[in-house]
């Protein structure tokens, strides 16, 4: 069984001061009910439990036909805040994965922001990454959907309330069947962010930046394991 947790450390930014932020979040409720197995098992998660930084645990659970398909919750700040959302994978008995947003409203979550379901039963997405990928202001979210078959690295703007997808690229990937992982990320060697996956037949390590609108795509190194995508990502 996995169980999938994540903390971060938050520093409070100035009119924010006092007030309460996501802490950590984890998945609880193991179930069966969407047994997809393409994380290394049969079981996937109902609920969404966070952590407050007063301590208080919210959570949300689902019940059929929805499950948290995914490695772990992840602390992203989404909407540019300076404070962080909770990013998750979600996936749906009949239409597959989409990515959600879990933000704080009247001290309650709530969905800030969803990307329309995949629309296939068994059919998921990774995350990369979220950040300003273009400096324009506004922050981005890049997954790869269908990371086993049609290995297309999507990029989604934050507005208010919404996504709205502005690119993809064709092979590339960041996840392997029965792996309870997501490879790659979020990198800024030469200044500006960079999103690191592997090509689709994990030989090299790509790199891919946001210029113009466009995504262009770069070869880093061969892909050699987890090990050869950390040195990538510290920029070794």
């Amino acid at each position: 069984m996995r169980r999938a947790a994540a903390a971060l450390a938050l520093t409070l930014w100035g009119a924010a001061v006092g007030a309460q932020q996501i802490a950590g979040a984890r998945y609880d409720g193991p179930t069966d009910r969407y047994a997809h197995g393409v994380l290394g098992d049969a079981i996937e998660h109902d609920t969404l439990t966070v952590t407050l930084s007063d301590g208080r645990i919210l959570r949300v659970r689902h019940a059929a036909p929805l499950v948290f398909e995914d490695t772990e919750p992840r602390l992203w700040d989404v909407t540019g805040d300076g404070a962080p959302e909770v990013v998750t994978v979600e996936a749906h008995q009949d239409a597959g994965a989409r990515l959600v947003v879990w933000g704080l409203a009247d001290g309650q979550l709530r969905p800030v922001a969803r990307t329309p379901f995949i629309g296939t039963r068994f059919r998921w997405l990774a995350p990369v990454a979220a950040a300003d990928l273009d400096g324009d202001g506004h922050v981005e979210i890049a997954y790869v959907d269908r990371p086993h078959l049609a290995k297309i690295l999507r990029i989604w703007r934050y507005t208010p309330d919404s996504f709205t997808e502005i690119a993809s690229l064709p092979g590339l990937t960041n996840h392997r069947i029965g792996e309870d992982f997501i490879t790659g990320g979020l990198r800024a060697c030469g200044g500006a962010p960079e999103l690191i996956l592997a090509d689709a037949d994990w030989r090299r390590i790509m790199s891919v930046r946001l210029k113009g609108g466009a995504p262009v795509a770069a070869p880093v190194a061969a892909f050699e394991g987890p090990p050869s995508i950390l040195r990538a990502l510290t920029c070794d």
